[in-house]
């Protein structure tokens, strides 16, 4: 039995599609990925999560050799400038440090390394290559050091976000510059201060805007069209909008990407998450500290409770989600542990594959996890979600080993040890139960020693 056709809903038509791509031997998708100034936020995490499973499917159904997932770093940013600044340390060594910590998280997240993860600062050329196309085929000017888009000269300009002139205005938040032609005109190109970074251009020592970094990272390495780019809601105006101009404008395209995919906004607790409401936590923390729910969520938890949700609609990050998602993976930890089919699953694979093909139905795919009687079968539907319970059940083993007392273990032990050297049975036997209620079991070896594990 064949897997269902792939269908994605496509923001540029507003409508749910088959998904076609331009050469079935190589399938190219593009995502925003994080600006490296400080860590990302469990906001930042949920395209991760989502656009890895749509890779992951992209290389089950066209192969992992025929799959090209770009996903950029932004290491050049106003934000990257301040921020070092701020700590007094260099803009390469915050990029540096930033980008580790993120790699390690979303690696904890269980995303799969994407194709390429291109830097901004290596595709400079590529970026002054764009704005010299623009500026000869009348679609950006050069003014006062600084390089715009000029906006009117694209006739279907707001096509993706299909927003009135007005909402593109507010939403932009334009800057009113003495240089520009028209408010909605945006900076391709920027003179930098001494103490900025900064590359040398036909217009002068300057950097490059926000958005002509993907247009150059994504025409570097999937062509000048391609099949899918993602990203977060909030990214479709400005954003996304003006990447379409400059790549549509520069190489005189009619699209730059067939399929555009958003998730939807997050919030905490039934509130916008924000840093003036006490409510803004980091994958890090999540991860690492207990910040969040008084303790710390390993990966796959984290993982499972963003899935639960449909990626375009918006999610309640709560304490509440993430103690059901536990449950849920002990249940399921516990059923692929003991390896016995329970009943007959039936077609439970192909109807997985089937929620996941019809525009990322995660909410049913997960409620399908739940009927499956076959441990293999529910091992093969996690493992295409990215969910390792195996991970999860050596994340529960580290977590036990770290809150116990080792030296007090130790203690026990050897007061153990020295009550059946003087044969005291009853006051052995009362230490082991001790420890058992403490959650230790002990192992008697041939040598005398006696050794521990903490149990599941």
């Amino acid at each position: 039995m064949s897997t269902p056709a792939l269908k994605i809903y496509n923001t540029l038509s507003r409508t749910k599609e088959e998904f076609r791509p331009i050469d079935p031997a190589h399938v190219r998708m593009y995502v925003c990925g994080p600006t490296v100034y400080d860590y990302a936020h469990i906001g930042n995490a949920r395209p991760l999560i989502v656009f890895d499973v749509l890779f992951r499917l992209l290389r089950h159904l066209y192969g992992a050799e025929h799959v090209a997932y770009v996903r950029n770093i932004t290491d050049v940013d106003d934000k990257i400038n301040a921020r070092a600044f701020e700590r007094g340390i260099s803009i390469r060594e915050l990029t540096e440090e930033t980008n580790k910590v993120f790699q390690q998280d979303v690696k904890a997240l269980g995303c799969l390394e994407p194709t390429m993860q291109p830097r901004a600062t290596e595709h400079i050329a590529q970026m002054i290559a764009i704005i010299e196309r623009l500026i000869a085929s009348g679609h950006a000017y050069a003014a006062d050091g600084h390089v715009l888009f000029d906006v009117p000269s694209m006739q279907n300009y707001g096509r993706l976000s299909r927003r009135s002139l007005d909402e593109m205005l507010a939403g932009a938040r334009v800057d009113v510059a003495p240089y520009k032609r028209g408010d909605m005109d945006f900076v391709l190109w920027k003179p930098s201060k001494e103490h900025e970074p900064g590359w040398d251009s036909p217009w002068g020592r300057g950097r490059p805007g926000w958005h002509i970094e993907c247009s150059a990272m994504s025409w570097a390495h999937l062509g000048k069209t391609f099949d899918i780019h993602g990203g977060g809601i909030d990214l479709v105006f400005p954003h996304h909008e003006n990447e379409i101009a400059q790549s549509c404008c520069a190489f005189g395209q009619d699209v730059m990407a067939n399929y555009w995919m958003h998730n939807g906004f997050l919030q905490v607790e039934g509130e916008k998450m924000s840093k003036s409401l006490g409510n803004f936590v980091t994958i890090h923390e999540l991860l690492h500290t207990e910040k969040f729910g008084g303790r710390k969520w390993p990966g796959e938890v984290l993982r499972l409770a963003m899935l639960r949700t449909h990626y375009r609609q918006p999610i309640d990050w709560t304490v509440k989600a993430l103690e059901e998602a536990e449950t849920s993976l002990r249940r399921w930890l516990e059923f692929i542990a003991a390896g016995e089919a329970t009943g007959d699953s039936g077609n439970f694979l192909y109807a997985f594959e089937g929620a996941l093909a019809d525009d990322l139905n995660t909410p049913l795919a997960m409620k399908l996890l739940h009927s499956v009687h076959d441990p293999a079968q529910l091992d093969k539907a996690l493992d295409l979600v990215g969910i390792d319970v195996r991970r999860y059940a050596r994340w529960i083993e580290n977590e036990k080993r770290e809150s116990v007392d080792a030296n007090s273990i130790g203690a026990l032990i050897s007061a153990r040890l020295t009550a059946r050297a003087s044969k005291n049975w009853a006051e052995s036997d009362r230490i082991r139960d001790e420890l058992a209620a403490m959650g230790i079991a002990l192992k008697d070896n041939k040598d005398g020693t006696t050794t521990w594990e903490v149990k599941r």
